[in-house]
């Protein structure tokens, strides 16, 4: 081939490759990847599916797999935003700044995690460490704390999920740090909110936790006091805004760096009035 010839070859594979990186690009700029916590999942394909009303040229998908899941993935550079049901780990940020990025948490909502048993169970109150005796198998039986004489059937959620790390170091720790208290040996590990929401309606043993924006009529959720010289709260919006449920927590988004583009537009409408509405219908707790 003559030196014109290959050149205009040249020329020509570098115009291909190049448009070719200018749809990947202009792709990317009009979709958006969100993954992580399955306590979120919901809220998150909410907020997306009103999104992309106002902008019919745009694509966001929400999936779960729980906070782990979706760090994991904001550090692999797989998802653009990381929807996570608890603080991030000193070592997750440290990872984060390995890869060349600072990652920026923005709390999106606020969450009470209920704590159901079946509808039957007549207990209907229990105490924090009555809850941290329960789901570390110190307590076996219900009728050890008042109930019937009917083994505990302890469900959590699985290890990779946020919500199973907050319940572990909020109400089986109870905030010490150097507590190593663990869920009980037998206790069956579930790998969504949905699921123990369903083993809880049909097992009158069962007892479970998740985001109260799962509760049902098919499960009972239990009031809770923080020792036994406090009041029993219920998990509801207002006892979760004025902090007087003792298993609250925030809900994040966590991004590489401050958001840009797409990512940006999202979290802006996220914190949004119409947002933030969003938020309230599906039984969760408005930041603003």
């Amino acid at each position: 081939m003559g030196k014109t010839k290959w050149m205009t070859a040249a020329v020509g594979l570098f115009v291909v490759f190049a448009l070719a990186g200018c749809g990947r690009r202009a792709q990317q700029a009009n979709s958006l990847q969100i993954k992580g916590s399955d306590t979120m999942v919901n809220l998150g394909q909410a907020w997306a599916e009103e999104f992309m009303k106002a902008d019919p040229g745009i694509s966001v998908a929400v999936t779960g797999g729980g906070s782990g899941t979706g760090i994991a993935a904001l550090l692999s550079g797989t998802c653009d935003i990381a929807e996570l049901s608890r603080e991030l780990k000193p070592e997750e940020i440290a990872m984060a700044r390995q890869k060349g990025f600072e990652p920026r948490q923005v709390t999106v909502a606020l969450d009470g995690l209920a704590v159901v048993v079946h509808p039957a169970n007549p207990i209907s109150q229990l105490t924090m460490d009555q809850l941290g005796a329960i789901f570390s198998g110190a307590v076996t039986n219900w009728k050890e704390i008042g109930g019937q004489d009917l083994p505990i059937v302890v469900l959590s959620r699985e290890v990779n999920s946020g919500t199973h790390v907050y319940f572990k170091e909020h109400v089986l720790r109870g905030n010490q740090k150097d507590s190593r208290v663990e869920f009980a040996a037998n206790a069956l590990m579930l790998p969504s909110s949905q699921a123990i929401a369903d083993e809880v309606a049909q097992n009158p043993g069962a007892v479970g936790y998740f985001g109260m924006g799962y509760i049902t009529a098919r499960e009972k959720a239990l009031a809770v006091a923080r020792d036994a010289a406090s009041p029993y709260v219920a998990p509801t919006i207002a006892n979760v805004v004025s902090k007087a449920y003792p298993i609250s927590r925030p809900l994040l988004m966590v991004t590489r760096g401050q958001a840009q583009g797409l990512a940006a537009r999202f979290l802006d409408y996220v914190l949004s009035p119409a947002g933030q509405g969003i938020v309230a219908k599906i039984d969760f707790v408005p930041v603003k």
